[in-house]
Order: C-alpha cells, then structure tokens, then sequence
C-alpha cells in the first residue's frame, strides 16, 4: 500500500511537471537565467572600465563571469568584486581635486619665510623673528609684495623708480666727440686697388749670427780753441838824424 501511494505522488508531480503550461514556465525561467548571467557578464565588464585605465582588464573581468557558467556565475561575480578596485576613476579623481583643493588652501595661509610661523596677511614684519614681509606703496599706501615690480592698486612701477635712482647717482662720463666721417664714396679704381703691404724683414745668415757686431769707437770730444787775432799797427818810422819821413801824399 505504501509502495502505491507512492507512485500515486510520483506520477502526479510527472504529470505536473509534463503539462504544457508547466514546461512554457521552466523555458521562460531557464531563459532568464541565461540573461541574467549575460548581463553579469556585461556588467562587470562595464564596471572594469569606470576602475582601470586598462584596456584588456575588462575582458578578462566578463570572461570569469562567463567561466563560471549560468548555473554557478553567481559565485564568479562574488570573485569579481572581491577582486575589483575599490574606487572608480571617477571618484579617484574627486578625491585628487579635494586633496588639491586643500592643499592650496593650506598654502594661501601665509607663513614667515625664515622662521615658518603663520602670519597675518596684514602684517608688515614678522613679530617673531622680525624678517620683512611686505612693503607700503609710497603712492597709495597700500601694502605690496616684496617680490612686486609695481603696485597692483595704482600701478605705480617700483623698478623704474629705483633704475632712475640708480642712473642719478651715478656720475655721467663726458662723450668724447668723433671726427666727422667722410660720407664721399670710394672710387672703383681705390676701392680695387690693395693697401701696400709692409716688406718682410730679412732673416739673418748663420753666418752673420756668429760673427759679433763691431764695438764703437767713443767719438773724439772736440775742445774748441778761442782763436787769438793779431792786430798790426804801424808806427812812422824816423830817420836816422831825427827828421820825420816825408810824407808820400802830395799835397794840392
């Protein structure tokens, strides 16, 4: 009697599951599975390319999903997001803007060069180690960089006015005037014409290298001698008895 009830149940499930009706539900079921595995697949594919810049990871992340089959690739997408990266690249990006973002926000604090205290953005010199920090405009008395070339309120050019400072301070050299130059232009026979060209010295002989040049004799010192002239005065010669010689001029 057992053995009967039980194949009464035996052929009713056979005859439930052998109703048409029945069958059309475990083909559209069947159905399903296999595109929700597909579509696993796809998925983790899509969801590899928003992690990795890698163009072959993807492929390799649907194909352990496909591997596993439809029946077990449940288990194949547990594999896939225990593996996978933990951030999109997206959201790697946001977190390098934030990073950035905070960084410039900690370096629009300003700090003391030498000492590295914070300072305050109105101040002129550090109260701790007191190193400058900012300068006043002479012309809006506005506050300015150190490392400012002009005035950003009232353009007012630092650099002109320490080169004009300069060049004051420093003596101007008289210029020199230079001759006119001749604007007359050559003619073609001079400008043809070559510039004569110094003669080569001559080469001393073996010879004349050996043989030493004669000494000079030390010229004879000239003594000028005063020359002494002689004056001849002649006297009337008397004659023998006294008289006075005639006198040669005849007289008119």
């Amino acid at each position: 009697m057992n053995l009967d009830f039980l194949s009464g149940i035996g052929d009713a499930i056979a005859a439930f599951f052998e109703s048409p009706l029945v069958q059309l539900g475990l083909q559209a079921i069947g159905v399903y599975i296999v595109i929700i595995w597909l579509a696993s697949a796809y998925w983790a594919f899509r969801d590899m390319q928003a992690r990795t810049t890698n163009p072959v990871v993807p492929y390799l992340a649907a194909a352990l999903v496909v591997a596993f089959t439809p029946v077990f690739f449940i288990f194949g997408i547990l594999v896939y997001r225990i593996v996978r990266p933990q951030e999109r690249r997206g959201e790697a990006y946001e977190r390098g803007l934030a990073e950035e973002a905070l960084i410039a926000e900690i370096e629009q604090i300003e700090h003391c060069a030498t000492c590295g205290r914070k300072v305050h953005e109105e101040w002129i010199i550090c109260p701790t180690c007191r190193t400058r920090l900012k300068r006043v405009c002479p012309h809006c008395s506005k506050l300015v960089g150190l490392e400012w070339s002009l005035c950003a309120w009232c353009g007012r050019d630092f650099e002109r006015r320490e080169a004009l400072a300069s060049v004051g301070s420093v003596p101007v050299r008289p210029v020199r005037e230079r001759p006119p130059v001749s604007t007359a232009a050559a003619s073609p026979a001079q400008m043809a014409t070559p510039a004569p060209m110094a003669a080569p010295a001559q080469m001393a002989t073996p010879a004349q290298m050996a043989t030493p040049a004669p000494v000079a004799e030390p010229a004879a010192t000239a003594v000028s001698v005063p020359t002494v002239r002689t004056t001849r005065t002649t006297r009337p010669s008397r004659s023998s008895a006294g008289s006075p010689a005639p006198d040669p001029t005849p007289h008119g």
